[in-house]
């Protein structure tokens, strides 16, 4: 190997040697953190599917039960008051889950800009070699973590927002269809 390679500057600077150990050690960390935050994300996308199912599961043999049952329609104000509970708390379960899922969402997302960065600055040690000013490059890495800003949107509804709009206006229809099966006819 050239004497003048970028590797073989770093091998023999110390300094050097031991930024490069530990960069490449945090990034192994980074990318276990990244897998881990994937796993808990499709984790969370499966609960929340198993309570949008069960939500309309239950709607559906609440609506079938009233319907087989001859329940009189001076009570109906009992059946309609579970199930528009019931929505309520399905509803609340799915809001919690969505935001846990944004949640991780924003952690990943960081995770990824700091495994970027790191790359880069991996990237830019291997390419220099001991022309690589330590307290420069050092010091610029943590300027742009730290620059980050988190934007926050203000006043826009998003997708999660009209998922549990719609499940409220279902539970609505539903107790309107609970009354039409016990009253009507």
């Amino acid at each position: 190997m050239d004497e003048d390679h970028p590797l073989r500057q770093i091998a023999e600077n110390p300094s050097h040697r031991l930024l490069l150990k530990q960069w490449l050690k945090e990034e192994e960390l980074i990318l276990r953190r990244i897998s881990l935050k994937e796993t808990q994300i499709d984790s969370t996308r499966t609960q929340i599917t198993q309570l949008l199912s069960l939500f309309f599961l239950f709607h559906s043999t609440a609506l079938l039960l009233l319907f087989i049952s001859n329940a009189p329609c001076t009570n109906s104000w009992i059946p309609s008051l579970s199930s528009f509970l019931s929505s309520l708390a399905f509803i609340w379960a799915i809001k919690h889950k969505t935001e846990a899922q944004s949640r991780l969402e924003k952690l990943l997302e960081r995770e990824l800009e700091d495994c970027s960065l790191l790359g880069k600055c991996v990237e830019e040690l291997k390419k220099k070699g001991s022309e690589f000013d330590l307290i420069k490059e050092v010091d610029a890495l943590r300027r742009a973590k730290s620059l980050r800003v988190q934007s926050k949107r203000v006043g826009r509804w998003s997708g999660r927002d009209f998922v549990l709009l719609f499940l409220f206006a279902v539970s609505c229809a539903v107790l309107g269809m609970i009354r039409i099966v016990l009253c009507g006819s």
